[in-house]
This record gives structure tokens, sequence and C-alpha cells, in this order.
């Protein structure tokens, strides 16, 4: 599919390298097996996981430890690429390098930097993230997970966490949890006694990805788990606008995905002696699908360079996330729409996509608290309560 807006000739010759070994690997490691992996529920992340390692996508955006210390746009870049193929696997690396190895690395001591992030660059440590709760989703300040301080100096844990990424295969946690002295997050080994990690099933989206809860059964940590650089919700709200900066790029690629198999299946499948393509209904659908590609494209890029200035900020993560999310679920339904009845089989990749985007669209931050946040950018008058 042509790039009539020729947005990538504006990335450097490096960027554009990046683009084309990411979408190679994912269609020589992903694309002939993503859709049995999506109809079984499985994501083969130990078999995956030093593989994103060896081509430098695992915490790319940061600096030393093995990373690949690469700039905002060619992390987007790659985002995008890893979502043309699935947002469980733009996911997976997105809750390894913005999620689980970001607060390390921006907030944690040296010795859990050297511990960790070396590993997790490679691959061989998987990481997750736990603040959502199962009653505190939205609204992250009512978190009931708390950690105290024993007389030995230890701190113990109790508590839940819900919809966690990677949370069933993940060697080490990053918790946010309550204390005395407000919210603190805290680095957890996953074979810490105490502390276990079901898997959710019977999901109907983010098939080919772990999804899982995590429990906290007077969880005994040294002194030295604790993330000494933050307290307060900072702390994890930083981590989410990380992660946001990824899914506005990643989705792009969702949607390129599915407007290039609408525009293949227009151009081939035959109705009244002739290609759907060629109908007027069809066209617009796909005209303003391209549109609406464009322009989150152009939204992407300009927040990506933002991010390089060191100009970016939440609301403007939230602007990005919000639009170019609901305008990929548009693209994916109006590309199912066009593909009819095949539009629902996983032989095509448009309702795994789709099926993907209804998560994608919640987490990290739901369109509507992203409403919200641009309502009071506007007003300057809060209205989340």
């Amino acid at each position: 599919m042509d790039d009539l807006l020729r947005i990538d000739d504006t990335l450097s010759e490096e960027q554009r390298l990046i683009r084309d070994t990411v979408r190679d690997f994912v269609a020589d490691r992903v694309l002939p097996h993503i859709g049995d992996w999506f109809e079984e529920a499985v994501f083969p992340a130990r078999e995956l996981a030093p593989a994103l390692g060896s081509l430098g996508v695992l915490g790319m955006h940061l600096e030393g430890y093995g990373c690949a210390g690469l700039d905002a746009v060619s992390y987007g870049v790659a985002c995008r690429e890893l979502e043309a193929g699935d947002s469980g696997l733009r996911s997976f690396v997105s809750v390894q390098g913005s999620l689980a190895m970001f607060p390390i690395w921006k907030y944690g001591s040296a010795e859990q930097k050297d511990e960790w992030l070396p590993r997790m660059a490679a691959g061989d440590a998987i990481g997750c993230f736990g603040l959502t709760e199962p009653d505190h989703g939205s609204d992250p300040a009512g978190m009931r997970t708390h950690a105290k301080l024993d007389p030995s100096g230890d701190w113990i844990l109790n508590g839940a966490k819900m919809w966690i990424t990677n949370g069933s295969i993940a060697d080490v946690a990053v918790v946010w949890a309550q204390t005395e002295d407000g919210v603190r997050g805290f680095v957890v080994p996953t074979d810490t006694p105490g502390f276990t990690a079901p898997e959710i099933h019977k999901k109907m989206s983010l098939r080919a990805s772990v999804t899982s809860s995590l429990y906290f059964d007077d969880v005994r940590l040294p002194a030295s788990a604790v993330l000494p650089g933050v307290r307060g919700l900072k702390g994890p709200l930083s981590c989410l606008s990380e992660a946001r900066f990824g899914i506005l790029w990643g989705v792009v690629g969702a949607a390129r995905a599915c407007l290039e198999s609408a525009v293949d299946y227009s151009t081939s499948r035959i109705q009244f002696g002739r290609p759907i393509g060629g109908f007027q209904l069809t066209q617009e659908k796909l005209a303003w699908s391209y549109v609406g590609l464009g322009q989150s494209q152009l939204t992407a890029l300009h927040l990506g360079r933002l991010k390089d200035a060191g100009t970016l900020t939440p609301r403007q993560v939230s602007f990005g996330k919000l639009a170019n999310v609901r305008a990929a679920l548009d693209i994916a339904r109006q590309a199912r729409s066009i593909l009819g009845g095949n539009g629902i089989t996983l032989e095509y990749p448009v309702i795994r996509h789709m099926n993907n985007l209804e998560s994608v669209l919640t987490y990290e931050g739901t369109q509507e608290i992203h409403t919200l946040v641009l309502g009071e950018a506007l007003t300057g008058i809060p209205a989340y309560r």
C-alpha cells in the first residue's frame, strides 16, 4: 500500500533501518504463527524474549546496561512494526521496556539496575508491572496493596493486582503499594515466598499475550527492594506515560495491517462481475480509513519529535493515545465489514487486531480517563468525580 503522504520519507536512515529490521523479524518469526497463537491462547515468551533482546528492542529507549539508547521516534517506529504483527507482541515489549525496566532505570538503586537491567535487555529475564487492582483501575490512589516495615527492617507486602501482562511468566515484578510514607515501588523477584501469579483465561482479546493476577501473601522483602528514587503516584504514572507513548505508535501498525488486508481483499473479491473495490461505498470506507491512518501517523511522529526534544507532556500523550486508538479501532471495524464473512476468520488479521484493540482502548488509561484529561486541559476544571 502506497504511502501517499510520504511520512516515512521524513525518517532518518537509521530509523528506516530499524523499521525494516523489525518488520522483517515480525514477518519471519511472528506472522506465520500468530493466528494459531491467538486461537490457542498462547504466547511463546521464553522463545521470543531472547530473540527480541538480540533484535535490540527491549528497553531500546534507555541508556546503558545493554540497552540500545535510541531516540523516541526509533522506539515508536519499532512499536508500530511490532503491533502490525500483533498487539500482544508490542505489549510484551512495552511492558518489558517501559513498565518494568524504565522504573528500575529511572528510580532504582545501582544494585537494582546492575542486577536486572542487563538481563532484561537481553531477554534473559522477563518483567511485569503491578499497579491495577481488582477494585482500583482508573483510580490508583485508592490501591489496597500495602507494604509495612517490620522490626527486622524488612518490608512485608500484602495485596493483589489484576490484568498484569507477563505476570505468570515474569522473573521480576515492579509492584506499587501503599506505605506509611505514601505510594512506593518495590522490585519483587517472583520466586519470593508468598508471591503467586495465576494466569487469566477465557479472554476474547489479547489472546496471544499472557495476562495474570498477582497475589502477595506476607511477601517478605529486604529494605533494598524499594525503589529509592521516587515516592507517590508520580512513579507509576511516569511509567504509564512511557508505555502510552509506545501504544500511540503501536496502534498505527495494527491499523495499517487491517487497511492493507482490506485493500488487498477489495481488489480480488469479485461480486456482480467486478472487484468490490470498484464500488463507491467500498472506496469511501477505504479512503476515510486511509485519512485516519495518515492522521494517526502524523500525530505519532509529531509526539515522537516532541519527546526527543524533551518537551512532551502527559496531556499530549493522552491526546495521542485517545485519538490513535480510536482511529485504529474504527479502521479495523471498517476493514472487517469490507471482508464480510471472511473478516471474522483468522485467515485474515483483521478480527484479531479488532479484538485486540478493544483491550488497547481500555488499558494504560481508558478512553474516558484520557477524555477527562483533555477536558481539564481545555477548561481548567477537573471532572474525574
